[in-house]
This record gives structure tokens, sequence and C-alpha cells, in this order.
């Protein structure tokens, strides 16, 4: 018998393992992960940026776990000699009828403690970025890049030294519920366990129906997000981090540049709908999925809402002088020869049955479970901070 079982070994899960192991060594923790490493999925797909907390509602679960964090990401990786800059980025309105959004932008961030953000013009916009365009910005000093999959494997190596287990290549099948303990069945093992605590991300939601005794009311739709990167001839085109200031309806920050901790410089993501879960290639389809998708009446109420936005999603996403016209905006200089493929990782977003697309992170609770259903970016950033969230509600019933 397990004190607490974790699923998915992403970087939110393997926090969460840590925190606990931290807090309470004497409980036993196992944590499962259906792949054969670590960070093989969301944690392992995404651009690598240490978000500041700029664009989240005061006071939401995602401003406060990404501002308190931050600080406790950097520490980590200064400890544990993991290598991170804090190189900045700007926030960049294009065109004059993005400036109110952009001053927006700038109050809450203010809100959230960022005082050291600024409002720039485009003479001081081009002091920092050369080749940029637009009518105003704003300087985020606190923005930085990371390896987030050095980081994953760093906590697995910590939970491991702490006692806690790692199992990988375990996929849970089946999770059912005793008098007083629930029983974890895996495509090769049987655990009993007082508490499962769901990290799985992209099925997040499948494992917490394991774990309910009624449905749950929403889905994960995923999310396909498409990256180049810049030719080396041209990464002299990006400095630091530059991004549009985002649509206020769409969960989605728009395409932008990043600068990679590992050298490069990635140009996007855009956003498409993913034919499966972890369908990181245009033509990955699960057919099941996609109909689980298709008919969730949530995700309708999306399309309906934003088939406008998604159509030009998915234009950009087979269309390279589409992605490359929408990249000039912020960067006029950049061509299609400067673009080559840079991969893609898929976002798993929560979608309630009313149309909602979630914008907090979402920690649903049960008797004998604690799951983390909606855990997007900026996740990463935050992980060490949301594994503390958790670990306090896992602590709470010891």
């Amino acid at each position: 018998m397990t004190d607490i079982i974790i699923i998915g070994g992403g970087i939110v899960g393997l926090a969460t393992a840590l925190q606990i192991k931290q807090q309470r060594p004497h409980l036993s923790v196992i944590l499962i992960e259906k792949e054969t490493g670590v960070a093989r999925h969301q944690t392992g797909h995404n651009s690598g940026v240490i978000h500041s907390g700029l664009y989240y509602k005061p006071g939401s679960l995602k401003a406060l776990n990404c501002i308190r964090g931050y600080q406790m990401l950097i520490d980590f990786c200064q400890q544990e000699s993991i290598p991170y800059e804090l190189c900045g980025k700007i926030v960049v309105a294009t065109r004059p009828e993005q400036v109110p959004q952009l001053h927006a932008l700038y109050e809450r961030g203010l809100q959230n403690g960022l005082t050291r953000i600024r409002k720039i013009s485009l003479a001081e916009m081009r002091e920092i970025e050369p080749f940029v365009a637009g009518v105003e910005g704003i300087q985020v000093p606190y923005t930085g890049i990371v390896d987030y999959a050095v980081v994953a494997e760093k906590y697995a190596q910590k939970l491991r030294e702490l006692g806690g287990e790692v199992r990988l290549g375990e996929k849970v099948m089946q999770i059912t519920q005793g008098n007083t303990l629930s029983v974890v069945v895996t495509d090769r093992a049987t655990y009993e366990t007082k508490l499962v605590v769901n990290c799985a991300g992209l099925y997040s939601d499948k494992i917490a129906q394991f774990t309910q005794r009624q449905d749950i009311d929403l889905r994960i739709i995923p999310f396909r997000g498409e990256y180049y990167k810049l030719i080396p001839q041209k990464e002299h085109l990006v400095k630091h981090l530059i991004y549009p200031v985002p649509d206020p309806n769409f969960p989605f920050l728009g395409v932008h540049f990043t600068r990679m901790i590992g050298g490069g410089v990635e140009a996007g993501p855009n956003a498409v709908l993913a034919f499966r879960r972890e369908g990181y290639r245009k033509l990955d389809i699960d057919w099941k999925e996609l109909y689980e998708t298709l008919s969730w009446p949530g995700f309708q109420k999306v399309a309906g809402k934003y088939w406008e936005t998604g159509l030009g999603e998915i234009y950009r996403s087979f269309s390279k002088a589409a992605f490359t016209k929408a990249l000039q905006e912020l960067i006029p200089a950049i061509q299609a020869d400067d673009l080559v493929d840079g991969g893609a990782g898929v976002r798993a977003q929560a979608c309630d049955r009313t149309g909602g697309l979630l914008d907090d992170f979402a920690i649903l609770e049960s008797e004998r479970a604690i799951n983390v259903c909606n855990a997007p970016s900026p996740a990463a950033t935050s992980s060490l901070s949301i594994g503390l969230t958790v670990s306090e509600k896992v602590l709470a019933r010891f």
C-alpha cells in the first residue's frame, strides 16, 4: 500500500511529488508515467520561456502561482546549476488600435507587482530590438529562458534522492475506489493507495473521470502550436523575446519570437486544433479522440465563437507565406526563406460544457483524489508553486 500515487511525469507532477516528499519525507510517494522518460509532452515541447506574470488576472491561481513560482524556479536553477537567462522581452503594439489593450496589459502587470516594467516608444524599442516595428511597447525585464526538460529531469533526480519512486513506461488503465483505499491499475501492475493526485496533462480529464462518482463537466481540447526556427544567418534579427499584444478574447499569446537557452531563435506558435491529444504533426489523427473533441458541446460553442480566428490559424498552419506575414508585423525584415521547420507542441486546454475555455488553473477535489485538470502556460514557470499548492491540499488529508 502506498500513501500517494501521482499520475503524470510532466513538470507539474514531478514538482508536486517533490514538494510532498520535502515536507513529509515519511510518506510513500510513487509517480507513474506512461512514457519511458519524464517531460515527454507539454513540458518537453514548449518554448522554454520563464514567464513574469504579466498577463494573468490579479488574484487568479495563474497570477499567484506564476509570481511565486517564478522566484522559486530561479532559486532552484541557481541551486542546481541549471542554465537560465533573464534576457527580458518586449510586448509590441504594431497598430494604433492595439494601444489601449497594451496599456491595460501594463496596468495588469503593475497590479501583479511587476514594478520594473515600463512603457516604451518605437525609438526605445529599437534600442532593445533594432529590427522591430510597432507604435508602442512594454519592456518586461523579468522574462527569461530555460530548458524545462532539464528542470524536470532534476526534479525527478531530487525526488528519487528523497526516497520517492518514479515508475516509467506504465500506463494507468483504471482506478477503482474501495471503502478506504483506491486501486490504481496500470498495464504492468496494480497499486493500492490512500490518495491519487492526477497531473496527467493532456489526459487529465480521462484520469479525473476514473476518480469521480459522476461525470466531470470539462474536457481537454488539444491545440497544436507549430514553430519555425530562424536560419543561423538571420538570428541577429532577434536579440531578446518579442511578443505581440494578445487578443483578449482568445487564450493564446499569438506568434512571437523567442531566443532559446541552447541557442537559436524560435518563431511561433500558432494554435490549431490537434486531431489527437498527442498529435504533433498535421496529419496525426486518432479518430476516437477527434470524435470526442468534436462532439463535446463546449467545443462546438468554441468553434462557433472563434471560427474566423480558427480558420486563420489553420491557414497559417498550411501556408508558410501566411505565417511569415504574421511574423512580419513584428519584424518586417523576416522572409519566408529565413524560416525552417522547428517542431510543435500540444497544449491541453480545458473546455467546459458551456464553451468556456478555462483561463485559470483548475484543481478538482474528490474523496480520494486531487485532479489538476487545467495547467497550461505558465504552468512550467509556476511548477514549484503549483506543486506547493497541490501538496498543501494533499497533506491536509494526512
